[in-house]
Formats: C-alpha cells, sequence, structure tokens
C-alpha cells in the first residue's frame, strides 16, 4: 500500500469530529480509496456514531457505494437503529436481501430490536424464520434478542420456548425472560424462573425486583432487595430506582433514607433519574421540605423530575406552590405533558381552584395540544365535585369523545359518584351509578350509592341494592391497608386473621373504642350500610 494510502487510513483513525471526517474523506477520495470497503467502514461508522456523528451524512454516504458489504451494511442498520429510524432499519435489512447479501449474527439483533420498537409482530416472525433458515436458531445473541422480542409483543410463550430451545444461557438470557414474565404480570413465573437461575448476577436481581414493582408487590421487592443485600451485590441505578419507587408507595422512609445515605457515601453526582425517585420518595412519605431541597439543588432537571415535585406538592395539599412551580416549569422552557397536568389538577381541587382548572384544561388543549385523557377529565370531574358543582360535572363527562374506552369513561363517573355522596346528591348519584354499572362488574359503585341511600335513610333502597348485587354475583372487594413499624411493613386484608399479632390489635382497637365512648365521640356522624361497607 502507498504512502499516502497509509496517511488516509491513519487520518480517519484520529478524527474527533465531523469538520475533520470530511477533511479526511476528501484525502480518501484523492488517494483512490473512494472505493475501499475497509475505508468506507471507517467512514460510515463514524458518521454513525450516535455522539459526535453525523446520522444523514452517513446515510448520504451509504447511498454512493455501489455494492456495499454485509460489515457496511451493518454499521449502517446499527446507526438507525440507535438513533431510533426503525423503519430504515428494515428497508436496508431488506435491501440486503434483495441484493443477495445474507445477515449474520450481528445483523439479525439489531433488525429483531427494530422489529420490536415498531410493535411489528409480522416483521419480527419474518426476522425469526430468517435465522432460522440460515441457522442462527442456537446463536447466544440472536437468541436473546427474540426471547426480548416475543416478550415486548406480549408473547412470553414464544419467548419461553426459544428460551427453552437455548442450548446454553448467559445471565442475559434470565435477565430477559424473568423480565418477559414480569412485564405480563406473571410475577409468580418469574419468581420461579429467577429461583432456577444457576448465577444471579446484578441484572437478574434487577429484573426480578423491578418486576415486583411494576407490578404493584411493593413489599415483595423490598424482600428481594434485602435478600440481594445479603449475598454481597451492589445495587446499580436502576434497582436503587425500582427500591425508590417501593418505599415511595409503601411510605417506607427509613429504606428511602438508607438508600440516599448509600448514594451519599459513593461519592458521585446524583443522576436525574435517581434524584428524581428520592423526590418523588420524600413527597410521598410527606417530606416536602427535604425533597424541595433536593429539586432545588439539581443543575439539570427534565420533564418527569418536574412532574415528581409538582405532583408532591398537590399531594401534600400545597396547590398554591404547585402552581407556581408550574410557571417556573413553563418559564424555563421545559414543555409538560399529559402527567404534569393531572399533578396541576389535582393541586387544583386539593386547594379548590375549579375556575383555574378549567383554564389550564384549555390551555393543555390549545397551547400544548394534549389531547385530554380519561385521567383528566376524572381529576377535573373530582375538583367540580368537590366544589359542589354536581351539574357541571356531569355536563364535562358528556363531553368525553366518543373514542373514550369504557374504562375511562368509568373513571370519570366514579368521581362524580363519589363527590354525590359526599354533598348527598341522590339524582344525580342515580345516573352516575346506573353508568357505572353499565361500564364495569365493580362492588365500587353499588357501595357507594348503597351508603348515600343509608345515610339518606332510604332502607327500601338500601335492600334493593344488595338484591341487585347478589343477582349479578357482585361480590364485595375486601379492602387492604398496611402500616411500617420499626422498618417492617404489617398488611392487612378485611376478614382475614392472618397476621401474628391480630388478637393484641384487637384488644387495642376494643380500648380506643371504649374511649371514644365514654368522651362521648361518634366516629361515624353518617348512618352507612354496614353489610356493604369495604372495609379497611
Amino acid at each position: 500500500m502507498s504512502r499516502c494510502r497509509r496517511r488516509c487510513l491513519l487520518l480517519l483513525e484520529k478524527c474527533r469530529h465531523m469538520k475533520q471526517l470530511k477533511e479526511a474523506h476528501a484525502q480518501v477520495l484523492t488517494c483512490g480509496l473512494g472505493t475501499n470497503s475497509f475505508a468506507l467502514s471507517r467512514l460510515l461508522a463514524f458518521c454513525s456514531h450516535p455522539l459526535h456523528g453525523s446520522l444523514p451524512h452517513a446515510w448520504k454516504l451509504f447511498q454512493q457505494i455501489q455494492h456495499p458489504t454485509i460489515c457496511i451494511c451493518n454499521t449502517m442498520i446499527k446507526a438507525f437503529v440507535l438513533k431510533g429510524k426503525l423503519i430504515n432499519t428494515i428497508q436496508i435489512y431488506s435491501q440486503m436481501l434483495e441484493n443477495g447479501l445474507y445477515p449474520d449474527n450481528y445483523t439479525l439483533p439489531y433488525v429483531l430490536k427494530a422489529c420490536a420498537g415498531l410493535q411489528s409482530c409480522h416483521l419480527g416472525e419474518l426476522a425469526h424464520g430468517q435465522s432460522v433458515k440460515l441457522g442462527f436458531w442456537f446463536d447466544i445473541f440472536v437468541g436473546n434478542t427474540l426471547i426480548a422480542m416475543y416478550s415486548s409483543f406480549g408473547n412470553v410463550r414464544a419467548a419461553r420456548c426459544i428460551f427453552d430451545e437455548m442450548p446454553w444461557h448467559t445471565a442475559v438470557s434470565w435477565t430477559v425472560m424473568i423480565s418477559g414474565y414480569a412485564k405480563v404480570g406473571d410475577v409468580e413465573t418469574a419468581r420461579m424462573l429467577f429461583d432456577e437461575a444457576p448465577m444471579k448476577d446484578r441484572g437478574i436481581w434487577g429484573s426480578i425486583i423491578s418486576g415486583y414493582v411494576q407490578n404493584n408487590c411493593f413489599k415483595e421487592g423490598l424482600q428481594m432487595f434485602r435478600l440481594m443485600q445479603s449475598t454481597g451485590s451492589e445495587p446499580d441505578e436502576a434497582i436503587l430506582v425500582s427500591i425508590l419507587c417501593a418505599c415511595a408507595h409503601l411510605g417506607a422512609m427509613e429504606i428511602g433514607v438508607w438508600v440516599h445515605r448509600y448514594l451519599d457515601q459513593l461519592g458521585h453526582p446524583l443522576s436525574v433519574r435517581l434524584s428524581t425517585g428520592l423526590i418523588d420518595m420524600y413527597a410521598k412519605c410527606g417530606s416536602l421540605d427535604i425533597a424541595k431541597k433536593l429539586f432545588d439543588g439539581m443543575s439539570q432537571r427534565d420533564t418527569i423530575c418536574w412532574n415528581a415535585m409538582i405532583s408532591g406538592m398537590a399531594m401534600n395539599g400545597d396547590g398554591d406552590n404547585a402552581l407556581r412551580l408550574f410557571s417556573e416549569m413553563e418559564k424555563a422552557g421545559v414543555k409538560p405533558d399529559d402527567i404534569t397536568f393531572i399533578a396541576i389538577f389535582t393541586a387544583c381541587s386539593y386547594s379548590g381552584m375549579a375556575h383555574e382548572a378549567i383554564r389550564l384544561l384549555n390551555s393543555m388543549c390549545t397551547v400544548y395540544n394534549i389531547e385530554p385523557k380519561s385521567e383528566h377529565y376524572g381529576c377535573i370531574v373530582d375538583l367540580l365535585g368537590r366544589a359542589g358543582l354536581l351539574k357541571e360535572a356531569k355536563e364535562l363527562i358528556l363531553k368525553m369523545p366518543n373514542s373514550s374506552s369504557p374504562t375511562e369513561q368509568a373513571i370519570a363517573w366514579r368521581a362524580l359518584l363519589s363527590a354525590c355522596c359526599s354533598h348527598g346528591q341522590t339524582e344525580v348519584a342515580e345516573d352516575a351509578a346506573q353508568r357505572l354499572f353499565h361500564l364495569e362488574h365493580h362492588s365500587g359503585a353499588y357501595v357507594l350509592l348503597s351508603n348515600l341511600y343509608a345515610a339518606a335513610g332510604k332502607q327500601d333502597d338500601v335492600r334493593r341494592i344488595r338484591k341487585m348485587m347478589e343477582n349479578r354475583g357482585v361480590d364485595k372487594a375486601p379492602g387492604c391497608s398496611s402500616v411500617k413499624i420499626n422498618g417492617v411493613v404489617h398488611e392487612f386484608i378485611a376478614g382475614e386473621e392472618t397476621h401474628l399479632q391480630m388478637e393484641e390489635v384487637h384488644r387495642v382497637l376494643e380500648k380506643m373504642n371504649k374511649q371514644m365512648d365514654y368522651s362521648g365521640f361518634n366516629p361515624y356522624p353518617f348512618e352507612v350500610d354496614e353489610t356493604l361497607c369495604i372495609q379497611a
């Protein structure tokens, strides 16, 4: 190879930004390396780099190559996947097949990822068939990506078939399969598979912990975290975020504080994701001052972080500051999303700002082009209901789009029914309850309406509702409550006597009842239908 060509290839390796790359590209053409596969692959590799490259330039360069090799095609496919240009990935893959180029075990994982991202089961099955045809059925990288793809489609049966037929498994194989079961809500099978894993690295621990948390099994998630700690495994950021989420929902602030101290001891700057998790945990545990201090100390904030702080203020009844923070968010140029407006409407509801909420609803639709969802209507209906504007709330529900699903409509009607019960408005409540009866098979609406009739002294109607439940086979959903004592979360389910200290709990409750009777305090100022009451 001539000295000129060697110097050109060396220049390609030393490029640090696109200006240098274009200069090196000119040298490549001058030295006659314009069709050299190695030089072209290095040019494409730099151009397709997600940080300092230029995907449009890479694509333009690729289109000028008359006979791209499999290596060059793979470089371009990877670049499009990393940039989220999934349709382009499939287009290049199709061109490869048309030109007689066969994919290898580097091509197929990226193509399968593109199929998963597009949620195209048909394309995924075609790529799967191609991998079998070419003999990559037992390749570990292709197999793991196939498991991930089918799991993303919710087809865990197909994913498990691939998992079982693989000749050997890596930690990634176990992690992806456990996550697949958790994604469809089958945490029991996910746990059994976790127990079968011969080795348990941080990824496998993270898959079962996040699986429990994502399926609202927060107590089990914390138990797995303690078990992980006993093995000496160190948690990563994803695990700690899951644990903070569990702490937030259970009110287990002591464990959340331990996570915070652990992060401080590491000495690394907190990422936006971890800071957001801490803010959410402290806010939901009632320590709004610590949450605000963390928020104010952040140098960078994304929309999720702003949402966590606004939502924290809203749920703690600080509606004025929540709205003030929303204004700061707008001034900072951060675009709110649909979650932001749910938090804002909740803040307005707690602070009784009905007119402000209606103004923000209009702003959400006209300024930010966000289409209201059932949660937004539910918040506004709840707000109007709290203000006693029940007819206005009903009119708003009737204006909901026809495309709304029965579940979405039920959320709004349930909010109205609850508001009617609070204000003792039987007429509107009956209409809301009748609509709920047609929308869902759930005991909640029956119980609320029955309690409203009981409070109004309409015992005949109470008996009618009870009979209606029996005829329709509607069962009462048992209530559930939890309390954290000395770092341990105790869970109680209505009607169950399984807690080890249940007798002691009953003795304390009897003592409290006697003290309230002695003082003349009545904890139930209104009459309820005790036979239908969901106990907690």
